[in-house]
């Protein structure tokens, strides 16, 4: 049984003289609690946006980059580390965009194989190669009208690239084994963890192919730069298992949640789902200790605090990347190993500019240009 206990204690001239405790059987108001707490959790994840969970300043930036995406038509770009959330971006513009009520196609260019992946795109006619015993739609012809997402768009083939960016310019394209060509209204939407600059330099990447698709960028952070998001993700996540599992686990023990702080997340969000889903699996109830983590989790940590380096702090570390490459916000971003957005945020956080960062660092009563580097 639920109930309330209240206790008073009786005083006479200061001296106590007695006690009493009242108790209200509470468990109809319990159960009503327990009813109503599906319709409440809405309320609560103010800070989720399309099922996108973060409220620190860098994702509010990518949540306003989204909406602005989701009114254009023109292609976008999603970059950004395994695991940290692009093809809910992707679900996301589709959701918001006028072609919400329209298909939605989620094709992973790095699963399919390379001899299928022109008939797997655009379809074939029957007996167009060996095994095609019936014609079959393609991806961009199931998705006439509504969006296309071609998700790890860096390990396409360079022949398919050719083809993607031909049905892009004319909005038309042909079965394999056929010459009829087929009109197609598609919005794309593409995303890799790969640095396709890189890639076109290596002859593996068509420059051509890339202009037309990164019209609108949108550079999701790793988890590590986003450490104040990891306490709001862990209990929305901790809800959610709470849900599926029926356990009674509350949450995070603080040596736990300080280790969730500090460590570095080379898997991101779906590293912490992870490690979130074994903890469920081995505790039994109350809060989640160390040692209800994955142990390669933890031999991760281990090894990271032996092999990181002295670090910089995170002011001097972006002056240093700003002098090196005179300025340019994307050559600095890749050289700290974060994204443009992240350097942006910086920037503004602490009163740098850019294209003159010694005198700003000066001001700040830093010193001489050697001691900053």
């Amino acid at each position: 049984m639920h109930v309330l206990k209240d206790s008073y204690l009786l005083q006479v001239a200061g001296k106590v003289i007695e006690s009493a405790e009242r108790f209200k059987d509470i468990s109809e108001i319990e159960e009503r609690g327990g009813k109503i707490e599906p319709f409440s959790r809405p309320l609560r994840d103010l800070s989720e946006f399309q099922g996108i969970v973060g409220k620190s300043e860098i994702m509010q930036g990518v949540f306003e980059i989204i909406r602005k995406a989701a009114t254009s038509e023109a292609p976008v770009i999603i970059y950004g580390e395994t695991g940290t959330g692009k093809e809910l971006v992707a679900q996301a513009i589709h959701n918001l965009g006028q072609r919400r009520d329209k298909p939605y196609i989620q094709v992973n260019c790095a699963a399919l194989n390379e001899s299928l992946i022109e008939s797997e795109m655009f379809g074939h006619t029957r007996g167009a190669f060996t095994g095609a015993h019936t014609g079959r739609k393609g991806r961009f012809e199931a998705a006439n009208g509504g969006d296309i997402f071609l998700d790890e768009i860096g390990d396409i083939p360079l022949s398919i690239q050719i083809k993607l960016l031909r049905t892009l310019e004319t909005k038309q394209f042909e079965r394999v084994g056929d010459y009829q060509p087929i009109k197609t209204d598609v919005r794309i939407i593409t995303a890799t963890n790969r640095d396709l600059e890189q890639l076109i330099g290596q002859g593996k990447f068509r420059e051509d192919f890339f202009f037309r698709i990164n019209v609108i960028p949108i550079s999701l952070p790793p988890l590590r730069d986003r450490t104040d998001d990891i306490p709001l993700l862990m209990n929305h996540f901790i809800r959610r298992l709470q849900d599926r599992s029926g356990k009674r686990i509350s949450g995070a023990a603080p040596e736990t949640m300080d280790f969730f702080m500090n460590y570095r997340w080379p898997g991101n969000v779906r590293e912490l789902i992870g490690a979130l889903e074994y903890a469920f699996v081995v505790a039994e109830n109350g809060l989640i200790f160390l040692k209800h983590l994955p142990a390669c989790m933890r031999s991760n940590a281990v090894r990271q605090v032996i092999s990181a380096p002295a670090p910089l702090t995170e002011k001097q570390a972006l002056i240093d990347a700003l002098i090196k490459y005179s300025g340019n916000q994307t050559r600095a971003a890749k050289m700290l190993g974060i994204n443009r957005v992240t350097v942006w945020h910086r920037i503004k956080k602490y009163g740098i500019d850019p294209n003159n960062p010694v005198p700003s660092a000066l001001s700040a009563g830093k010193g001489s240009v050697h001691q900053l580097r």
